[in-house]
């Protein structure tokens, strides 16, 4: 999540490069940890790609950009 929010300010960013940057498999970024935060509100998936949600900028005790 930190990632999204910090390195993409909050998405979008594909599945391919979230991969890469944290040296994980995109099947268990998929099959595994974006379940689980989806079903937290944590992470939306959009044809763009994967976007943080206000949810995640909570539970970070970060303040939303404007512009989402």
């Amino acid at each position: 999540l930190r990632t999204i929010i910090e390195r993409f300010g909050g998405g979008p960013v594909g599945v391919d490069t979230l991969a890469a940057i944290l040296g994980e498999d995109r099947d268990t970024i998929e099959d595994v940890l974006e379940p689980y935060m989806m079903q937290e509100g944590y992470i939306q998936r959009t044809p763009r790609g994967r976007t943080a949600t206000k949810e995640s900028y909570d539970y970070f005790g970060l303040e939303m950009p404007d512009n989402e």
